[in-house]
C-alpha cells in the first residue's frame, strides 16, 4: 500500500470555550475530512496538544483556565509542540496584544496566523490547508534531522 493511502487524514485541535463557535469550526472542519479533537480552554488545550501532537492548533483568546496566549507561548517553548502551526481565532481585534502580535510577521511566541471573529469558515478552511502543508513540511524537515543526527 502506497504511503498516501495509509496516511491518516490530518488532526486539528480546536481550542474554543463557546460550544456554539467549536461546534461551528468542527463542523466545518469534519466536512473537510480532517480529524478534529477540542478542548474547552488555554490548560486543556495544552494538555490535547502534548498528547495528540495536532497538525493545527485553532486557539480562542479569551478563556477560563489559561488564556489562549499564554496556552500560545507554553506550547511554542515546548521543543515537542514548537513546530504545530497555531491559528489564533479571536473577537478581541483592539486588543493591544493582539494588535502587535498581528502586526509582527515571523517569531511570534504567540501564534503564526490571527483570524478575527467571526469570519466566513471557508477563509479559516484556507488557513488551515496553507498551515497543513506547513506541518507535513515541518515534520519531514525533523525526521530528515533526526535521522542524520544517529
Amino acid at each position: 500500500m502506497s504511503e498516501k493511502r495509509m496516511r491518516k487524514n490530518p488532526k486539528i485541535l480546536v481550542v474554543e470555550d463557546f460550544p456554539s463557535d467549536q461546534k461551528m469550526i468542527a463542523m466545518a472542519l469534519e466536512r473537510e475530512s480532517y480529524d478534529v479533537i477540542t478542548a474547552m480552554d488555554g490548560k486543556e488545550g495544552v494538555e490535547k496538544a502534548r498528547k495528540e501532537k495536532p497538525d493545527v492548533i485553532i486557539m480562542d483568546v479569551m478563556m477560563p483556565e489559561e488564556d489562549g496566549l499564554d496556552a500560545c507561548k507554553e506550547l511554542k517553548s515546548d521543543p515537542d509542540c514548537s513546530h504545530i502551526p497555531i491559528i489564533i481565532h479571536t473577537s478581541i481585534q483592539d486588543s493591544p496584544v493582539v494588535l502587535r502580535e498581528k502586526q509582527k510577521t515571523t517569531g511570534s511566541p504567540y501564534a503564526d496566523a490571527y483570524i478575527d471573529k467571526p469570519c466566513d469558515p471557508n477563509v479559516l478552511l484556507e488557513v488551515v490547508k496553507r498551515f497543513i502543508h506547513l506541518s507535513e513540511f515541518m515534520k519531514q524537515a525533523m525526521n530528515h534531522e533526526r535521522s542524520h543526527k544517529d
